[in-house]
């Protein structure tokens, strides 16, 4: 196993962690029951990896108390990341990022999870009928209190998190040091502004789904759709791609494996791992040979040449501004050129795109 720091702090967390959403009867996401928890989570731990992570919403608390009865006797050997605001009951004030709510979720995960403390307490998106100083002042309490450790975020837009980190820097509060959002080869919207904030501000990616719901274990192509009983024909499609792509993605995947003699996965999950500002890549499976093939993604090392065929084969383009951001600060302005001439040995980042200029 390989280690990265988790964002700008001083924590150290295996490059891939144990995602925990199949845990659990009430998402049909996987319906693992406690022995098989407690079974994947020994592998995993066996393997190497240092970090959990679930969320309180995970079949409604089911997940957090596997995983609590899972890791008896181990919980101080590893970094355990759980996240509150989705509901968690009919009550409307059962949800939210709320002063209210986030004091009950975390009480309730800390039990359920059988720990007097979070390494990383996450806010599982944007809330817009919340006051953002009255969620970031309340979890700057709970690090007070010792009742968590870190702070992250989750799926939240460039604008709002950069707004929550220049607000908890105005007003001294403890920051958010982790962004745990979508990046896959057929969902590469990160790319477009996200990434960018994530290095500036020193803020580790943890990325989720990084198979797109399964669909890059190259399982499935044109000719063979998601047969019954697998997990992405149960949930359908977890996160939206355009299909048509996506088997081209696939059809990449599978090449460059053969290169290598690896699975697909692996080679979705490695080229994962190389992209910018990634503090660890979260991975879930419902078989134990799923989990250890996913593993042995950190071991691989692709060549320039795979990734550049993975790269052209999930393009999105570059939508504006990045265009112009790239045009102006890298192909017009001839300060980037002496400051960085190791970005221009291949012909620079960004082609001039106005020409003869």
């Amino acid at each position: 196993m390989r280690h990265r720091k988790l964002g700008n702090t001083g924590l150290i967390v295996s490059e891939v962690a144990l995602g925990t959403m199949q845990f659990g009867g009430k998402m049909n996401m996987g319906n693992l029951g406690q022995e098989d928890t407690t079974r994947m989570v020994k592998v995993a731990l066996d393997r190497g990896i240092n970090f959990v992570d679930t969320a309180d919403v995970y079949s409604l608390g089911e997940s957090e108390t596997l995983v609590g009865n899972a890791l008896k006797g181990v919980r101080q050997e590893i970094v355990l990341a759980t996240k509150f605001r989705l509901p968690m009951g009919e009550n409307f004030n059962r949800s939210g990022a709320t002063r209210v709510n986030i004091l009950r979720e975390v009480e309730g995960s800390l039990k359920r999870l059988q720990t007097d403390y979070i390494d990383l307490y996450q806010v599982h998106g944007w809330d817009s009928n919340t006051p953002l100083e009255e969620t970031v002042r309340t979890l700057d309490d709970i690090v007070r209190q010792g009742k968590v450790r870190y702070i992250g975020l989750s799926n939240l837009m460039s604008w709002q998190a950069a707004t929550a980190v220049m607000l908890q820097e105005r007003l001294g509060l403890e920051k958010y040091v982790t962004a745990q959002m979508y990046y896959s080869l057929v969902g590469r919207g990160l790319e477009y502004e996200f990434q960018s904030f994530a290095e500036y501000y020193n803020i580790g990616i943890l990325v989720w789904s990084p198979l797109a719901g399964g669909f890059l274990s190259g399982k499935y192509t044109r000719e063979n759709p998601a047969p019954a009983g697998t997990r992405y024909a149960e949930a359908g499609a977890f996160v939206p791609f355009d299909r048509e792509m996506g088997y081209r993605v696939v059809d990449a995947l599978k090449k460059v494996a053969g290169r290598h003699g690896v699975s697909a996965a692996q080679v979705a999950l490695a080229w994962v791992l190389g992209r910018a500002a990634v503090s660890s890549v979260i991975i879930a499976a419902r078989k134990i040979e799923q989990l250890e093939d996913n593993i042995r993604a950190v071991e691989l090392r692709l060549t320039d040449e795979d990734v550049k065929l993975l790269d052209a084969a999930s393009d999105p383009g570059v939508p504006y501004p990045k265009w112009m951001v790239l045009q102006l600060d890298t192909a017009e302005d001839p300060r980037s050129k002496v400051l960085y001439p190791e970005r221009y040995k291949d012909g620079g980042p960004w082609k001039d795109l106005r020409g003869g200029r």
